[in-house]
């Protein structure tokens, strides 16, 4: 579930802050704290879906609150009860493993309802939840469409979830928002295609569960070999090897450990997903100097045999 793309973007922020701080941190720390965010980020991931149990049990009380007033209006006493029905919300409450997490990590939105009234009003104010409470369907299928288009449209970029998110936790970034959200919406149609195990685990595989501390420890205990790759591939003419951006030494420190180290990733699925990893995080010039730099260090890599593969 927490897929390669994500980890080697967790890699090269976590080499970046290392750098920064080698003098005060040890290696094994270091890993520790990626492996926290590993973690950091499937618990997102299973507290979004407790977004979604919490915002309706919100709406029920504010149903039933409405119904108590003093002077209860007609709309009060019968309110449309579609948005507190939805069988997504139900399956996810009778989803045991989603009910383990959530219990053994003690997860709520409840212990801030201000936020949750926020999200729940600028939902409510969207064309997509008036079309499906106004739409004659009511169905798991019509259900769970009203919630990735949720997802898709309002709350994978609203700028009040990623800050709340980002006080809650260092780890969780506009990058884990992205992902999970993403991931949060396969779950939700991996539910409406009947799906008997639809959450996702943390990793694909033990492999995949593995990769992203390999990488790291390999970046770090190869970085003086690098370094004198990087450097040899440099082009003074245009580049000063010792006022090259941080996050450019990093990311190609990174790219070429992945190159060494893992020989059944081919050379042109690590170029391609550093330079992309460039022009996210780094200067517009960024992803041409990583593509050029990388490029020549593979190619006299495969030249003198130190690697062979595709």
């Amino acid at each position: 579930m927490i897929n390669r793309v994500l980890i080697r973007i967790k890699v090269v922020q976590m080499y970046y802050n290392f750098m920064l701080t080698r003098e005060v941190k040890s290696l094994a720390m270091a890993r520790d704290e990626l492996k926290q965010s590993f973690d950091k980020s499937y618990e997102l991931y299973n507290y979004l879906l407790k977004l979604i149990i919490d915002l309706t049990d919100l709406e029920d009380r504010n149903l039933d609150e409405a119904k108590h007033k003093f002077l209860p209006s007609h709309e009060d006493l019968n309110p449309n009860p579609k948005f507190i029905d939805n069988e997504l919300v139900e399956a996810l409450r009778n989803n045991e493993q989603l009910q383990y997490y959530i219990k053994e990590h003690n997860l709520t939105w409840r212990d801030n309802e201000i936020f949750l009234k926020l999200i729940l009003n600028k939902i409510q104010n969207s064309s997509f939840y008036n079309e499906y409470m106004e739409s004659g369907i009511s169905d798991l299928a019509s259900d769970c469409d009203l919630w990735r288009q949720l997802f898709r449209h309002i709350l994978i970029d609203d700028e009040d979830l990623l800050e709340e998110l980002e006080n809650q936790s260092v780890y969780w970034s506009i990058d884990d928002l992205d992902f999970m959200s993403q991931f949060v919406i396969k779950t939700i149609k991996r539910i409406g295609d009947g799906d008997e195990f639809p959450i996702m685990p943390q990793f694909k595989d033990e492999e995949d569960s593995e990769f992203g501390d390999k990488l790291f420890t390999c970046a770090v205990e190869q970085e003086e070999l690098n370094t004198a790759t990087i450097n040899k591939f440099i082009d003074s003419r245009h580049w000063d090897a010792q006022r090259i951006a941080l996050i450019d030494r990093v990311i190609l420190l990174v790219a070429l450990a992945e190159v060494r180290s893992f020989e059944n990733i081919p050379t042109t699925v690590t170029l391609n997903e550093y330079i992309e990893i460039a022009k996210t995080f780094s200067t517009p010039s960024s992803s041409s100097f990583v593509n050029g730099v990388l490029h020549a260090a593979i190619r006299d890599m495969k030249n003198n045999n130190i690697i062979v593969k595709p």
